[in-house]
């Protein structure tokens, strides 16, 4: 792990507003970082233009700055690093580590997929495009490995990327650069040595790590915490229709966050404000203390609106 002092971010996709999942995360972070004495910076991850809406990141902002979760510095914006991404997929075909891919979704919808219901891509233009074929993306080669990491949260882990991914993506077909890609790029430009986010985002981990390891970036260290469900078992999302944060009961709200990260306040701070409880949570702080196991949100936003399972 980077031995640097302690640098975390949070890095929304500004596709809506934040919501229980959303908060849950950047709580997480934001304490992880201040207990550390540390940074905790943000990113707008805006890259996949056509899912953003209008305005969400603005939003975004306000109500982080409403439930006291104040940030370092600039915000950093991915729409206006295209440059620094193609810095990086030029330096990774100058050392033959990509290769173009002529596959479109149809001719992969018979592939196998892995356990997060990801296409396990199966190597089709790995040794070179079918004549008459047309590059529209570029691909990772990826070893016969497994990759082996130890979460803060979710404990040691392992992956075979050849196995359980296959090549992927680093430039899309779109002509947009991958998330795979640009994540890594910007956790160096800006000196990440700690990532805490969502679980849905563990098994990105061992891509980034290879990618780190072909450019040569640091390899900060990494924290999943439990992702916030709906009662049918899916994680809060836009696309699951997870209702904002609301601008009234905040403090009830976030006691709520807390407790689902094993770090539920005392009973005289539970309807204090989000700024009030965060303070008692920096001291208590112990990312031992954080559950693995989702928790399922009510139907009601607040104040009754997080439950452990």
């Amino acid at each position: 792990m980077n031995s640097a002092p302690y640098v975390g971010r949070f890095a929304p996709s500004p596709t809506g507003p934040l919501h229980a999942g959303s908060l849950v995360a950047a709580v997480a972070g934001w304490l992880d970082a201040r207990a550390a004495g540390g940074r905790w910076l943000l990113r707008m991850e805006d890259l996949d233009f056509p899912r953003c809406e209008p305005g969400a990141a603005d939003t975004i902002l306000r109500q982080l700055d409403a439930y006291g979760l104040v940030w370092d510095g600039d915000v950093l914006v991915q729409s206006h690093r295209d440059d620094a991404y193609a810095a990086a997929l030029a330096a990774l075909q100058k050392r033959g580590a990509v290769y173009p891919c002529a596959c479109t979704r149809s001719q992969l919808a018979a592939a196998p997929r892995n356990h997060e219901g990801e296409i396990i891509y199966p190597g089709t233009c790995r040794s070179g495009l079918a004549a008459g074929a047309i590059a529209r993306a570029w691909r990772v080669r990826v070893p016969d490995v497994n990759t082996r990491f130890v979460d803060r949260i979710q404990g040691e882990l392992q992956q075979n990327l050849a196995h359980e991914v296959g090549d992927f993506i680093v430039k899309r077909a779109d002509g947009l650069f991958a998330y795979q890609l640009a994540v890594v790029v910007d956790d160096a430009f800006q000196g990440v040595t700690h990532i805490v986010r969502g679980a849905d985002l563990l098994w990105n981990t061992p891509r980034q790590m290879y990618l780190q390891t072909l450019l040569g970036l640091p390899a900060p260290g990494y924290a999943h915490v439990p992702l916030i469900t709906n009662a049918a078992g899916q994680k809060l999302s836009k696309q699951t229709r997870a209702p904002a944060l609301p601008e009234t009961g905040r403090g009830i709200v976030m006691a709520h966050a807390l407790a689902v990260l094993g770090h539920a306040p005392p009973v005289e701070l539970s309807g204090a404000e989000p700024a009030e409880q965060l303070a008692w949570a920096v001291v208590h702080w112990k990312i031992g203390n954080v559950p693995t196991r989702p928790a399922v949100a009510k139907p009601a936003q607040a104040p009754d609106n997080l439950t452990d399972p």
